[in-house]
């Protein structure tokens, strides 16, 4: 949960700036979180996740 709520989090941030900064519409944004929402209720969700958290895992196994 933490994780989810952490990407979650980053990606609001990241929306933000470029949404701030013109490189993405309102409409667009609108779009892409319709999309997520719609894709979090197939059955490709679970398989998602799991990428997202062995990616998050190899991400914080890593040791400059």
């Amino acid at each position: 949960m933490v994780i989810s709520i952490s990407v979650v989090l980053l990606l609001v941030v990241l929306a933000v700036i470029v949404l701030r900064n013109g490189g993405l519409k309102f409409a667009h944004a609108l779009v892409c979180a319709l999309l997520g929402f719609f894709l979090a209720s197939t059955s490709m969700a679970p398989t998602i996740h799991e990428g997202v958290a062995a990616t998050a895992e190899v991400v914080g196994g890593l040791h400059p």
